[in-house]
Order: structure tokens, then sequence, then C-alpha cells
């Protein structure tokens, strides 16, 4: 098999390395305990207890409690179940904002929804969400991320929250925390949310396992129907092991995030620094003083394609993306930074370097050399060929 690991992987943002821990701890229950939840003998009671101990684990990360806890296959599940399942509940529309991650925007947009644009730095514009829930009859959602997938950009839930709280007060509030649980306290910053969507890929769990914190009182559809699982809220057999393992990734990121934002921060300041200062033309993206999260470096690079870009630094050992990894492959530029209002051309020359807890100084030290590289090759082959 050809070794497909980098030298620099700094695509975090889009899936994080599972914990030693969380493998670890995921192994027994993938190799050496069959049992189902939903079943009544030992085996399966063995299994159940597993999980309300990872459900324990996951409520802890957010400040709910374990009942509020609906175990999902990721984020996008967990995004779908939150606006779906309050659209059906309540008959009423959703709104969010033009930053959102597609597993928001969608099922906002095919509910018949509102989209509520943001301002520069890609947060949503407050008075024109007051404006929309004014002149809007008949919203029962409002859905603002806690952190942007693409540029790291961290949102004020409180200030939405009192926003909701006088113009739509029978309206809830759900968030996306999915690329915010490995940089924040999510406790305090979510306990407006009456919603809030994760997935453990993100910070050290293992994909395929997520969750939607549902508070009391919430009205919810479900929207996988069968079995009666998660309290009626999620049909399917839980998989345990998946689950497990986001479990323990909750419990270590609570463990070490204030030591990991440090030294993350450091080093992603040292990688927007170097290149700024290395490459003629190469700008952050989001505002000066636009509140973020530490791992996400994400740059526009005047003269070169993204696409080129990432084509070239995967063959000099550097992983990174050009935005959200669901959307690769895009011709266009996201709608993320369209919504920033960031120029169309600079936007195609955009691209995210993102870091996370197994980030090095080494992997910094390399993007270091072969991004300025790469952009230079790129730049004096579209000047020989007369575009430049």
């Amino acid at each position: 098999m050809e070794d497909l690991v980098p030298q620099a992987y700094l695509d975090h943002a889009a899936s994080t390395p599972a914990r030693s821990e969380v493998v670890e701890a995921m192994v027994p229950w993938l190799a050496d305990h069959p049992g189902n939840p939903s079943g009544s003998h030992a085996v399966a009671r063995a299994a159940r207890r597993a999980v309300d101990d990872a459900r324990d684990q996951v409520a802890a990360l957010v400040g709910a409690t374990a009942g509020e806890v609906v175990f999902t296959s990721g984020g996008t599940e967990a995004d779908n179940l939150a606006v779906d399942g309050v659209v059906r509940a309540t008959g009423g529309l959703p709104v969010c904002s033009a930053v959102e991650h597609p597993a928001v925007l969608t099922p906002v947009r095919e509910a018949g929804g509102v989209v509520v644009p943001t301002d520069a730095g890609g947060r949503i514009d407050l008075d024109a969400l007051a404006a929309t829930l004014t002149g809007v009859d008949g919203i029962r959602l409002v859905s603002v991320m806690a952190a942007n997938n693409e540029t790291g950009v961290v949102n004020d839930l409180d200030a939405v929250a009192n926003v909701v709280a006088e113009h739509a007060p029978e309206a809830v509030l759900h968030t996306d925390a999915v690329q915010a649980a490995a940089w924040v306290d999510l406790g305090p910053v979510c306990q407006s949310a009456a919603l809030v969507s994760l997935t453990g890929h993100k910070f050290g769990g293992p994909k395929g396992a997520g969750a939607l914190v549902v508070r009391d009182g919430v009205p919810m559809a479900a929207v996988l129907r069968g079995g009666g699982q998660e309290r009626d809220r999620r049909a399917g057999t839980q998989n345990v092991p998946a689950i497990v393992g986001l479990g323990e990734a909750a419990r270590l990121v609570q463990v070490d995030r204030e030591a990991t934002v440090r030294r993350i921060g450091a080093l992603r300041d040292r990688l927007e620094g170097g290149l700024v200062a290395a490459v003629d033309g190469v700008y952050r993206t989001v505002p000066d003083g636009t509140p973020r999260t530490p791992g996400v470096a994400h740059l526009c690079i005047s003269g070169v394609e993204s696409e080129a870009l990432l084509f070239l630094l995967e063959r000099h050992g550097l992983s990174a993306s050009a935005g959200s990894s669901c959307a690769s492959g895009a011709q266009e530029p996201s709608h993320v930074l369209a919504a920033m209002g960031v120029d169309r051309t600079a936007a195609l020359g955009s691209v995210r370097l993102s870091l996370g807890h197994a980030s090095t100084s080494a992997d910094v030290d390399h993007a270091l050399t072969v991004v300025p590289a790469t952009v230079t090759q790129l730049r004096q082959h579209a000047h020989t060929v007369g575009y430049g």
C-alpha cells in the first residue's frame, strides 16, 4: 500500500487524527463485545453501559445533562436533525446565517426558510437577523454556528440569543459547534443554545460518531424512525465502538484544551506571519480583530489558483485545503467567502491551513518552506505562458 502520510498535515479542520487513547478505548468494542445496547441480556447490558458512560462524557463537554445527548452518525446528521426535527415538530420556519455549513443551509432552504447575511468578518449581522425575525411570521428555529468551518470565525451566541429572545421568543437557537469543540469551553459558549451539534473526528475522535444536544422542552420530531433508540429521537442501533471513542475524545479534549489552545495558537500565528512576510500578495482573509479559533489560518494568495496550489503542495508533502472539505473539487469560490464579500478573484486563490492537537513546529517549518516556493513556481509558470 502506498504511504499516504504527508510530511505536514495541515487539514485538521477537515478531520483530526484519532488520539491513541481513543483507539485503545474503541478496540475492545470492535473485537470482543458484540452486544446490541437495546438488548436485555448481560452482553447487551455491557454495551448499554458503555454508551451511557460516553453519553455522560459528551454531556460534560457541552454542559448538558446525559438525557439531552442524542447520538448521531456525525455533524451532518446532527445539523439535519436539528433543522428538520424542529420544523417537523412545530410546522414553523427556520433561519440561518449565510456562512453555515451546507448541512444547515440545505435543509433551511428546502424548508422555505430565510438566510441572513453576515458582516465582512463572517459573523451574522444582528440587525439583519432582528429585521428578519420581526418581519417574517412563524419562525421557530434560528441556526448560527459557534465557529466557522472554513475561516474559524467565532460568533457571539449570547448576542444572537438575545436578539432571538427579543424578536422571536417562540423560536429555539441551534448552533453547529463542530469546529468549536476542540478550542472553546462549550459549556458557557453554548449555554444559550437549545440545540448543539458535535462530531468526534474534529477533536481527536473517530469518524462516524456525533451528537445533537437537545435541551429539555425543545420540540423535536425524529427524522430516522424505527426502533425507538435515543428516546425516540434517533432510531437505529447505536455504533458502540464509535460512541465509546467519541466519549473518550470528549473527555480528553477537556483535559488538555487550555494548553493545546496556547500551543496551537502560537504555531498558527507563526505560520500566518511567516507566509505574509515571505510572499508578496498574501493576506489574511479574516479582518484583524475578528474572533476566531486558534487552529485555522485562512489566506488569500494573489496570482495563483488554489486548485493548482494544493496539487503542488501535496507533491511536496503538505496536505491542506481550499476551504470546506465537503465542497472540495468545486471550481467556484466558497459561499462563505462570497458572504463575507471577498473578491471572487482573490477567493479563487484562497487556502485553509488548519492545525490540531497533533500539529508540531516541524509542520509549520515545512509549510513555511514549501508554500512560498510553490507560489513562486506557479506565478512564474503563469507569466511564462502569458497569463501574468
